[in-house]
């Protein structure tokens, strides 16, 4: 060890240390020190190296299985609105209502209340116009009745993928959505729909069969699997102990989520507001689900990050919590430029996979580079929610979604459409200014977090180790009971 740098060993009770007083107090220790030595200076660089290269294989091993349950999850209402429309152009205006009008309703509620059992399954596991066209109003509410089974299915679900995303038991869901997908979906709707002449209300029927079938494969998994002995032990009068805690982070939770998917739903039922609007529902429609539909490789990071945040917190280690969330960032700036990169590239032949109609498909092409920035930006913004969650912010991020989208987002959108007759390429700027907004608030306060309060707060909220970990850039010395630590790093020992 050099001899002209500076070390203090942090008050970490390891059975050899002196006993240090105890008073009941917050003891912080903070290393000084700022003459490094070459060789220490280059073996901290590794150490840098080695823990980011071990931060970004935890997370890709995450992320991946995450994006594809959240990709396939949703591919069930695309490949709907695909086979719906190419019966027509009312059809599909019809069906993008209906599923609007259900995930406004329900199913974006059960969504967020689900996203609080991320903050608590996290941590715990880491502690151990002017008047809508009548015909698009009959078929939306005639599709919508076929919705209906499906927000049991949501409701269902949403507790089974938050408690196995908590113990990163991501294959198994990967496994039950592309089976879902696959097997059930894509075949029934086709049947339904080509075959037995059930129209386009047989994509409706599918879709909530398919949910169902998903919900199915991943309770017999929770039931059965020896993975979830330790986790799942039956249904018991302890679960409903602390409601009182659970619904504190699962209302802030639903409204946060909520704010933000019906700023973008509320855009389907503007849209047949506007003249032509069989038109610009349906372009709306196709639009919308191809932005929700890449949404889904963010929303995994952010799934991601969201379990390692947790995680990490949970097991009081704030400094792996910091690094999870710079980790993420780097990876969902990679991404987004990647999906905006594709959607710009496929914007002449992207419509067609959806309708029929060149009208359609060609004003679809128009919208799709503005819809190349907005997921760029998009997949920052994906992260930075799963930060929220994964700390428990939920009632920061309610607040920062409704400024976002009903201060900036939806206002500038409707003043463009409405006013300056932008129409759909209104909306969608306006939109794009909300989550910018959205992503800038977010940084900030991302930026000035105190990650050794958060851990402190995770303990409070679901117990666990009462002594924060102390990471250290630095080799050990001979004795193998030191730590070494860098003079920005800091020690609390909680006695």
């Amino acid at each position: 060890m050099d001899p002209d740098a500076s070390y203090i060993e942090p008050l970490i009770d390891n059975g050899n240390s002196e006993n240090p007083k105890k008073d009941g107090n917050i003891h912080v220790i903070v290393a000084g020190g700022n003459n490094m030595s070459a060789d220490s200076g280059g073996r901290d660089g590794e150490s840098i190296r080695g823990l980011f290269t071990t931060e970004l294989s935890k997370q890709l091993w995450l992320a991946g299985p995450m994006i594809a349950v959240n990709f396939l999850e949703y591919s069930l209402l695309v490949v709907s609105v695909m086979f719906v429309g190419h019966l027509g152009e009312l059809s599909l205006a019809g069906a993008a209502l209906a599923s609007s009008f259900a995930a406004v309703s329900g199913l974006s509620l059960l969504v967020g209340m689900g996203c609080a059992l991320e903050t608590l399954c996290g941590q715990s596991f880491g502690a151990k116009n002017y008047q809508m066209d009548p015909e698009i109003a009959e078929k939306s509410g005639e599709y919508a009745r076929f919705l209906i089974p499906s927000l049991f299915a949501y409701a269902a679900i949403q507790p089974l993928v938050k408690f196995l995303q908590a113990q990163s038991l991501v294959f198994v869901m990967s496994f039950s959505s592309l089976t879902t997908l696959c097997f059930f979906h894509i075949p029934l709707c086709y049947l339904m729909i080509f075959k037995l002449g059930v129209g386009f209300r047989g994509a409706a029927i599918a879709t909530s069969v398919s949910n169902w079938v998903n919900v199915t494969i991943l309770a017999t998994y929770v039931r059965f699997s020896p993975h979830c002995k330790q986790t799942w032990t039956g249904l018991s009068r302890e679960a409903f102990e602390d409601l009182a805690g659970l619904f504190t982070l699962a209302v802030p939770s639903a409204i946060m989520v909520c704010f933000e998917y019906w700023s973008f739903e509320l855009l389907v039922i503007f849209s047949g507001l506007l003249p032509n609007p069989k038109l610009e529902t349906s372009a709306l429609s196709v639009c919308l689900t191809t932005s929700s539909l890449m949404y889904m490789i963010p929303y995994g990071l952010g799934a991601a990050t969201s379990t390692r945040v947790s995680n990490e917190l949970g097991a009081s280690n704030p400094n792996a919590a910091r690094r999870a969330v710079a980790v993420s960032l780097c990876l969902a700036a990679l991404e987004g430029s990647a999906v905006a990169t594709f959607l710009f590239s496929a914007r002449m032949w992207w419509g067609w996979l959806f309708t029929s109609d060149a009208e359609v498909a060609n004003y679809v092409s128009q919208v799709m580079p503005i819809l190349a920035c907005l997921s760029c930006v998009d997949s920052i913004q994906g992260v930075l929610s799963g930060v929220v969650r994964g700390g428990g912010w939920q009632t920061f991020g309610a607040v920062t979604n409704l400024s976002s989208y009903y201060v900036v987002g939806l206002p500038v959108g409707i003043l463009l459409a409405f006013k300056y007759h932008y129409n759909d390429f209104g909306f969608w700027i306006g939109m794009l200014g909300g989550i910018l907004t959205q992503v800038l608030i977010l940084s900030m306060a991302t930026a000035r977090t105190n990650w050794e309060q958060q851990a402190r707060d995770a303990v409070n909220r679901v117990g666990g180790p009462t002594k924060l970990s102390a990471e250290t850039n630095q080799p050990k010395n001979s004795d193998s009971n030191s730590l070494l630590a860098r003079e920005e790093d800091s020690y609390v020992l909680i006695e």
